[in-house]
């Protein structure tokens, strides 16, 4: 797992400036750079892309690392366009090469012609809601953790290609109570249990 495909969702629009992604970004890319033996890659969405080269990094990546903040419970609108313009780019040319079923037996093995087999992905996600908006009884998300509720989505659009997910990393009430440089020593840690 030596070669990191880093991808940076935060976006500049409305009211965000995209700086907090952006500084897990770089921190991911320090990270990497200087740990011998690690070849990494990175990608801005807001910085414009070439879809075809988008694919080509992710068929040389052994991990991708996605960073997105979440937008009414979703992924923000070009963070969910970059995936789709690079994945329907990467049809039959490295991320999946159908959706698994055949014609003899259409009713089964939907979610199983991915072509990323034996590479891995990361999720990080920031929030304005805090963490106890999913642990509490009775707070707005019911007890239900981001990657079974609203990542699950995410997470099985992974799957279809092939991918397995390492533990991802979730960061909370970044717009009203942030506190980067915890959240950021917090993300090293985490880091360094995950790939040291």
């Amino acid at each position: 797992m030596n070669k990191i495909f880093v991808i940076n969702g935060g976006q500049v629009f409305g009211h965000s400036g995209g700086r907090f992604n952006k500084s897990v970004t770089d921190a991911t890319v320090s990270y990497f750079t200087k740990h011998p033996g690690y070849e990494v890659r990175s990608t801005d969405i807001n910085a414009g892309y070439n879809a075809k080269q988008e694919v080509e990094n992710y068929n040389w990546a052994d991990v991708i690392i996605y960073h997105t903040p979440v937008w009414w419970f979703q992924l923000p609108h070009g963070m969910k366009k970059y995936i789709d313009v690079v994945f329907t780019e990467g049809h039959d040319n490295g991320i999946y090469h159908s959706d698994g079923r055949s014609s003899a037996n259409p009713a089964i093995n939907y979610g199983t012609g991915g072509s990323m087999h034996g590479k891995h992905y990361m999720l990080t996600t920031s929030w304005n809601a805090p963490k106890e908006a999913f642990t509490l009884p009775g707070e707005f998300f019911n007890e239900t953790s981001v990657d079974e509720g609203p990542m699950f989505g995410f997470h099985r659009m992974n799957a279809f290609t092939g991918m397995k997910p390492l533990e991802g990393i979730h960061f909370h009430d970044v717009e009203k109570n942030a506190d980067v440089v915890n959240d950021l020593k917090r993300y090293q840690e985490h880091l360094s249990k995950i790939f040291i």
